[in-house]
């Protein structure tokens, strides 16, 4: 198998007919789906495992794969979604709180992600984790992973509407949130 740069509907075609070709997918893919998975879940550890159980479902799935339009880590952010939904509940089944979980692991922090991190960023982060279920998985798609409406339309099995719906109703509750807490601050005598 000699792998040339191809286009994404080729790769995605030779893969159908040739397993092998499903690991130039892979490799095009691995980082942007590893990173969202890391951000969502307590370890690298199982970052790595959620992550390889979304390639190994894909791998498997490849066959029924059909384009809607929409790139092809549509399909893989939609199957990462649920497997990372998987995850907790069967965490829930065990009796362990999604309190106890610590913050998600960060692959690889930058320097300016690290000083962002420490400057608030985790405070605002921590806020989104406590939304519901939809409005999380909505922002963390469009703010940790800078993906359009429409795409997390299709990630999540919704219109671009509710979407950004989800959104400005997890924006809002954010806002209060976070306007909340400085007041809170500021009346207990602390910084603001």
């Amino acid at each position: 198998m000699t792998l040339v740069p191809e286009d994404e509907e080729g790769l995605i075609a030779r893969a159908k007919e040739d397993p092998e070709w499903f690991g130039a997918l892979y490799d095009r893919y691995f980082p942007q789906i590893y990173r969202y998975v890391a951000s969502r879940v307590s370890s690298q550890e199982l970052a790595e495992d959620i992550t390889s159980e979304v390639f190994f479902k894909a791998l498997r799935a490849i066959g029924r794969y059909r384009s809607s339009g929409h790139p092809f880590s549509s399909w893989l952010y939609q199957i990462a979604v649920n497997a990372i939904t998987d995850h907790y509940r069967s965490r829930r089944r065990s009796e362990e709180s999604l309190d106890d979980v610590p913050d998600p692991v960060d692959p690889a922090p930058a320097v300016a992600e690290e000083v962002a991190h420490r400057l608030g960023a985790q405070a605002i982060w921590s806020h989104i984790e406590s939304l519901p279920e939809q409005q999380r998985i909505a922002m963390t798609l469009k703010y940790g992973e800078d993906l359009k409406l429409a795409e997390i339309g299709t990630i999540m099995g919704k219109t671009e509407g509710a979407v950004k719906l989800l959104v400005f109703r997890g924006t809002a509750t954010l806002r209060q949130r976070l306007t909340e807490g400085r007041r809170g601050t500021a009346e207990d005598g602390g910084d603001v």
